[in-house]
C-alpha cells in the first residue's frame, strides 16, 4: 500500500499534473482521494474509463515528462509518486475488469486495423458506446508493440494477456494475421463496415542511408524486439539512435551477454528516449558513445565520423555538424539501427491517404481523406499519425478518434 505516499498530495484544485502534465488528463485528486479512503474498485473504474490502458502507462510512462514533472511539490523537490498509486489501482483493478456496454447496441460496425496501445482503447471505449467491433492485425496476437515491442523486463505480458482476456470475454471478433495491404485494404474494409480505425502504428524503419546498410549483420531495430531470441548478435553489439526503441534494443541485447554499445550522432541531452531509460540501460552495463554518425558498414564493423554541435550566432539554435576527417573503425559483429520508424504507406497501394512529407495528415478529429473521395469513414490515432511516441500519447490521440468516429455517426 502507498497510503504514506497518497496522504503527502495536496488534492489541488486546479492539478497541474493532470491539467497539463498529462496527456489523458488523468483525475489525480479524484482518484488520491478515493484511494486514501480505500476504495480502490471505484478509483479504477474512474481510471479506466479515463484511460483504459492505465495499468500499462503507469509503469512505463515518462513521469519526469508528465505527471511527476509537472507536481507542485517539485518546488521542494518532493513530488508525489502518484504513478506508483495508479499503477497499485489499475493494475488490482485490470485483473477483475469485464467490459459491459454502456449504451444500447449503436447497430454500427467498425473495423480496428491494429492491436496496439490505439486500438486496444479505441476498441474498449466504442465497445462501450454499443458498436459492433471487429479487430484485426497482423501479427497472430492481440497487443502490437505491447506484446512484440516492448521488451519483458520493462513490461510483463501478463497485463496484455489480461486485455486479450478482456476482449475475448466481451465477444469481439479478432482476425490475426491479416496484414493491410497484403490481406485487407482500405477500400474494402470501407465498404464493408461503417467505419474504420486505423492504428497500424509506425513500423517501416527509417534508413540510415549509408553503404553497407543492407548487409546480413544490420538488423532492424523491430525486427530484433519482435523476436531478440532468433538472432545471433555475437560477441559486440552497436545500436544506433538516441530513442526509446534503441534503448529497448540496447537492454534487450546486452541481457542476450553481448558487449552492447550505443552511438549517437548527438549528445545525452539531445537524446529523445526517456532519460530513466537512458539511466537504466548504464545500469544493465550498456556503454554509450556520443558523437558519432556511421558512415559505411564494413567487413568485421562500422566506419564512423565524429560530430559536434554547432550554435547559429543569429537564431541561437544548435544543430549538429558531422566533421569531416575524422573517420574512424569500429568493431562489432551486429549493428542495430534504431534512428525512428514511420508509417509504412506502401501498404495502401493506388488508395494513399492525403501526406506530407511521407506522414499521414489527419484532419478534424483524426479523420483521414484519401485520393478516393468516397472513403470519408477513416479516423486513425496513435504512432500511425505522431511518429514513434509514447503510450500514454497514443491513447490521447485515440481518444480524439473515437469523438470524431461518435460525430460521424451522429450526422
Amino acid at each position: 500500500m502507498n497510503q504514506p505516499e497518497a496522504a503527502r498530495c495536496l488534492l489541488c484544485k486546479k492539478p497541474k499534473c493532470s491539467l497539463f502534465g498529462c496527456p489523458v488528463h488523468t483525475p489525480v485528486p479524484e482518484c488520491m482521494a478515493l484511494y486514501r479512503e480505500g476504495r480502490l474498485e471505484e478509483a479504477g473504474r474512474i481510471l479506466f474509463e479515463n484511460n483504459p490502458l492505465t495499468s500499462i502507462t503507469s509503469l512505463i510512462c515518462n513521469w519526469d515528462r508528465f505527471c511527476l514533472g509537472h507536481c507542485v511539490l517539485n518546488a521542494r523537490n518532493e513530488p508525489v509518486r502518484w504513478y506508483a498509486i495508479e499503477q497499485e489501482i489499475s493494475g488490482n483493478y485490470l485483473t477483475q475488469c469485464h467490459l459491459t456496454r454502456d449504451e444500447a447496441p449503436a447497430g454500427k460496425t467498425v473495423a480496428i486495423v491494429g492491436t496496439g496501445p490505439a486500438g486496444i482503447a479505441a476498441a474498449i471505449w466504442l465497445y462501450k458506446k454499443g458498436f459492433d467491433i471487429t479487430l484485426f492485425d497482423a501479427n497472430p496476437r492481440l497487443g502490437g508493440v505491447l506484446r512484440y515491442g516492448i521488451p519483458s523486463f520493462r513490461l510483463d505480458k501478463k497485463y496484455v494477456d489480461e486485455f486479450e482476456r478482456i476482449i475475448q470475454e466481451a465477444g469481439i471478433p479478432f482476425e490475426g494475421g491479416k496484414k493491410l495491404g497484403r490481406d485487407i485494404d482500405v477500400p474494402t474494409l470501407s465498404e464493408r463496415f461503417d467505419a474504420v480505425f486505423l492504428a497500424t502504428g509506425a513500423e517501416e524503419a527509417m534508413r540510415l542511408h549509408i553503404p553497407g546498410e543492407d548487409r546480413k549483420n544490420v538488423i532492424k531495430a523491430l525486427d530484433y524486439l519482435k523476436d531478440p531470441s532468433s538472432f545471433d548478435l555475437g560477441a559486440k553489439v552497436i545500436v544506433i539512435g538516441g530513442g526509446n526503441v534503441a534503448m529497448d534494443s540496447c537492454r534487450t541485447a546486452v541481457r542476450s551477454g553481448a558487449e552492447t554499445w550505443v552511438y549517437y550522432r548527438k549528445t545525452f541531452e539531445n537524446m529523445p528516449a526517456n532519460p530513466r531509460e537512458v539511466e537504466e540501460a548504464k545500469a544493465d552495463g550498456v556503454r554509450f558513445q556520443v558523437f558519432q554518425a556511421p558512415v559505411e558498414v564494413v567487413d568485421g564493423g562500422v566506419i564512423f565520423r565524429d560530430c559536434e554541435n554547432v550554435t547559429d550566432p543569429e537564431t541561437g539554435r544548435i544543430s549538429t555538424r558531422i566533421i569531416e576527417g575524422t573517420d574512424h573503425f569500429v568493431t562489432c559483429d551486429t549493428l542495430i539501427p534504431a534512428i525512428s520508424e514511420r508509417p509504412e504507406l506502401a501498404v495502401f497501394g493506388d488508395v494513399q491517404p492525403a501526406q506530407e512529407n511521407r506522414w499521414p495528415v489527419a484532419g478534424e478529429r483524426n479523420r483521414l481523406a484519401f485520393s478516393d473521395p468516397s472513403i470519408d469513414n477513416v479516423f486513425t490515432a496513435g504512432d500511425f499519425i505522431l511518429g514513434p511516441k509514447t503510450v500514454v500519447e497514443a491513447v490521447a490521440s485515440t481518444k480524439v478518434a473515437v469523438e470524431g468516429i461518435l460525430a460521424y455517426f451522429a450526422k
